[in-house]
């Protein structure tokens, strides 16, 4: 009798604990549910461009003679006209005062011929050929002062230098045909992004470009374009849209096209790649979910939802285009529909939830 009340109690804690786990077992898992959001979104089309100068040239020596100094450090910021070399001057100054001095000669000869034919001791003949003497001469004098000049190097715009590529006291100029290279200088204030645009993406940019009224050079001059370096988050630099080729390159088969940005505090430097993102038609509001709660599989992307009965459900949907963390859903969802954005991991289609509704932002 005691043997058979000991079996009958824990017969009864064994049901108990059984019943508690099943019950635990179907418990509804909670989730956390918000409708999607209205905002104005844009259409954007993401490409990979490449920075360059807006301007870029190699300066060398015209002249021949020793570098007698280097004005400038490398990598330095120059404005136009700023002295960056110059050349051995002193037997170019010489030619210059020889070459005035024989103009001087020539044109007082050429005056004497002058009076001479108005008393008839020369003849018209004789003061011509002294006229061209002193054109002659003027010309040579003239470039006497060039070649001067061209001892003094200056930049020809406002830019950013590169590493000079000769030393004071190297003899330059000395071969005409190969000219000693100085300096390269580059104009990045503004700059250039160019970019390839893919023939299904170009054909697309512009049937919407057409639906909006507009052609691809319509646009040339107006249309904004953002890019954002590989350590940047988002698109911090607008520039414009300058330049789209003509023709498509049948080698790569993409259109070529150019923005130009301000570039005024030099965070663009010729070379480095970019994100180029350009706006295709204007903003239109949409729905928006978080980005990061869309699931996708073989059939697409989707988001769980929640139903009248606290059932959830699936919910395939075309996206469009992505607003910071969120991402605009063009079909697939309605304003008052219930989207699951905490406790995925704990639902699947079909089961029972326990719904609570995420904290509005103020």
């Amino acid at each position: 009798m005691k043997y058979s009340l000991i079996f009958i109690f824990l017969l009864g804690l064994l049901v108990s604990a059984c019943s508690k786990k099943n019950n635990f077992q179907h418990q509804a898992p909670e989730v956390t549910v918000a409708i999607p959001v209205k905002e104005m979104v844009t259409k954007y089309d993401d490409n990979t461009g490449t920075i360059a100068a807006t301007q870029q040239i190699n300066l060398v020596a015209r002249v021949e003679g020793f570098l007698e100094s280097i004005n400038f450090n490398d990598g330095q910021r120059v404005k136009k006209g700023d002295l960056l070399f110059v050349i051995q001057q002193n037997s170019y100054i010489e030619k210059v005062k020889r070459a005035q001095a024989t103009l001087d000669y020539e044109n007082s000869e050429y005056q004497r011929q002058l009076s001479m034919l108005k008393e008839n001791a020369t003849s018209q003949a004789e003061v011509e050929q002294y006229l061209s003497r002193v054109q002659v001469s003027k010309a040579d004098l003239e470039l006497a002062k060039i070649n001067l000049s061209y001892t003094e190097v200056r930049a020809p715009f406002d830019g950013l230098l590169g590493a000079h590529q000769v030393d004071v006291g190297s003899l330059v100029g000395s071969n005409p045909t190969n000219p000693t290279l100085l300096v390269s200088l580059e104009a990045i204030i503004p700059v250039y992004v160019n970019f390839n645009i893919n023939m299904r993406d170009a054909l697309v940019l512009r049937e919407d470009l057409k639906k909006l009224g507009q052609g691809t050079k319509d646009v040339v001059g107006t249309l904004p374009v953002y890019v954002a370096l590989s350590n940047e988050e988002g698109f911090p630099h607008q520039g414009v849209l300058d330049f789209v080729n003509n023709s498509l390159d049948t080698s790569t088969g993409t259109v070529q096209v150019r923005a130009i940005f301000p570039n005024e505090d030099l965070a663009l430097i010729p070379g480095f790649f970019v994100t180029v993102r350009v706006p295709i038609g204007p903003p239109f509001l949409a729905l928006t979910v978080p980005n990061a709660i869309i699931q996708s599989d073989q059939a697409g992307e989707f988001v769980f939802t929640v139903n009248k009965k606290n059932i959830v459900e699936r919910h395939d949907l075309l996206l469009g285009p992505q607003k910071g963390a969120s991402r605009a859903v063009l079909k697939g969802l309605t304003e008052n529909d219930r989207v699951i954005i905490a406790g995925i991991n704990r639902v699947k289609v079909g089961i029972p939830v326990k719904p609570s509704v995420a904290n509005k932002k103020k």
